[in-house]
């Protein structure tokens, strides 16, 4: 087989696509956290009246936090598969789909029915959402850093990985906002 020769890009294009690389997971980091608390600060103020009312209230907001617990057990087995086929067909493919695991398992998670509706069977279909979703943040975490760091220097490496683990904080910082805005509503 013949080689194939493959032109090295500018360093003008590298810095276009480093800055898009880490704006992109930046962003993706912050939408992915951001589905992911989301249901960490409503489990304290409304999920254990609507999934385990029977239970004593406190029993029940321990009940509801092990459901949030679920989600963390999961980020190992996310960040394992969406590291392997990330290395395989490319991170942005697997990022989007982590996003798409996430958008869609915190839409289902709206629809979950109560107690009221179907009994223990919402909180078993809550806990099978959330661990989709630590599924798909344990795959965006690790795969969104590793797509800055692929694009940065030697010397900046360090720097350019960090920046998508700003978008935890921001994640958490937007989930604050939206309840604090539809609290007052």
């Amino acid at each position: 087989m013949a080689a194939i020769d493959v032109a090295e890009p500018s360093e003008c294009d590298r810095r276009v696509q480093l800055r898009r690389a880490v704006v992109a997971a930046t962003i993706g980091t912050t939408i992915e956290w951001y589905d992911f608390f989301l249901y960490s600060v409503v489990t304290g103020l409304v999920f254990a009246k609507l999934f385990f009312p029977k239970s004593d209230p406190l029993v029940g907001t321990l009940e509801a936090f092990t459901i949030y617990a679920v989600g963390g057990i999961a980020f190992p087995s996310g960040a394992s598969s969406f590291g392997h086929y990330g290395d395989r067909i490319g991170r942005k493919s697997t990022l989007i789909a982590t996003l798409l695991l996430m958008g869609i398992a915190t839409f289902l998670g709206a629809l979950v029915p109560t107690y009221e509706q179907i009994g223990i069977w919402g909180a078993v279909i809550l806990t099978v959402l959330r661990f989709v979703q630590g599924i798909g943040v344990g795959g965006e975490w690790g795969g969104s850093v590793l797509m800055s760091m692929e694009w940065a220097s030697n010397e900046t490496r360090g720097f350019i990985a960090s920046w998508p683990q700003f978008g935890v904080p921001c994640g958490l910082f937007l989930v604050n906002l939206a309840v604090l805005l539809f609290g007052r509503m």
